[in-house]
């Protein structure tokens, strides 16, 4: 067994996930991966899709060429790689889609989000795949910003304080030419997937406990009728927006989660703030966007401003 911390869980798996740093053994992990035999269907099931089927508490997952993973509980994962070739891009996927499921099963919220540390605060940049979220979170990284978590981060409401930001200290994960443009080559790892110019890139710093939120960005390309800054909007359409960039959001209304998002998303938009972030999709900009973050951030007071 390897031992690792994924969004605040501990984790005990089988199988090797590069990209996570490894922690000491937990003497009762909350969450448990192996392999194993998955079924092709669940006889009872209640609920189904193209590659997913929702019996109770169990969800089956399958990943055509890759794997079937069998969710229990949102306390163990059993995983079936369809061929011996398969097994090295099963990693990825516990690592995406599979946990984030598993996340929804203990009633977590998770927004499609990669975060950093600003001021000791959670920054959260939310936005589909392809968003830039990554190589946004790698840029502020490089300034000093440590990274909290990549592609996803879940969310802690106890009624008693803001929205906390759960850290997994994970690794980076971003195409080759991100990579050379941000001239992170030198802390390049593995690829993510054998198929995909993708790689893991150690970041410049990690940050591995929960923080209070700070802000939530909502990640927009720049053009008309949208133009490149930082807008507010009103808090019924940032609660709206947060809910849409909830993680595999058509699994929190299989799961019957609509309310839970619902009331975290009003939560994060009263206690953080919800931002548009519009910035036009270039390296050659991405300079400019820190800056203008930055100068949010003292704005903001979740920083101070620089002599």
């Amino acid at each position: 067994m390897r031992f690792y911390r994924i969004s605040g869980l501990s984790v005990a798996s089988e199988i090797e996930l590069p990209g996570l740093t490894a922690i000491d053994p937990a003497s009762a992990p909350e969450v448990t991966i192996r392999r194993g035999p998955v079924s092709q269907i669940l006889g009872d099931a209640i609920a189904a899709g193209v590659t997913w089927q929702i019996a109770g508490k169990r969800l089956l997952l399958h990943i055509p060429g890759v794997a079937r993973f069998l969710l229990n509980d949102g306390r163990e994962i059993v995983v079936a790689p369809e061929s011996a070739a398969s097994v090295a891009d099963v990693p990825v996927f516990i690592l995406g889609t599979v946990f984030g499921i598993l996340l929804h099963q203990r009633e977590q919220v998770v927004l499609h989000a990669s975060a950093v540390v600003a001021h000791g605060r959670a920054v959260l940049f939310c936005g589909a795949s392809g968003a830039g979220k990554s190589t946004l979170a790698a840029a502020l990284t490089e300034r000093g910003y440590p990274l909290m978590s990549d592609d996803f981060c879940a969310l802690t409401l106890d009624g008693s304080g803001p929205p906390l930001a759960q850290s997994d200290g994970r690794q980076l994960k971003l195409w080759a030419q991100a990579v050379d443009r941000l001239k992170l080559a030198p802390r390049r790892g593995a690829r993510v997937r054998t198929s995909l110019e993708k790689f893991y890139v150690e970041p410049a710093k990690v940050f591995s406990a929960p923080l209070p939120l700070g802000a939530v960005y909502i990640l927009r390309e720049a053009r008309p009728p949208h133009a490149a800054g930082i807008d507010r909007p009103n808090v019924v359409d940032a609660a709206l927006l947060i809910g849409r960039n909830a993680y595999r959001p058509l699994l929190v209304e299989r799961l019957d989660q609509k309310a839970r998002y619902f009331h975290a998303a009003t939560a994060v938009a009263n206690a953080a703030g919800v931002f548009h972030l519009t910035r036009a999709l270039d390296f050659n900009s991405l300079p400019h966007v820190v800056e203008s973050l930055e100068q949010h951030w003292v704005d903001l007071q979740l920083m101070e401003k620089a002599a």
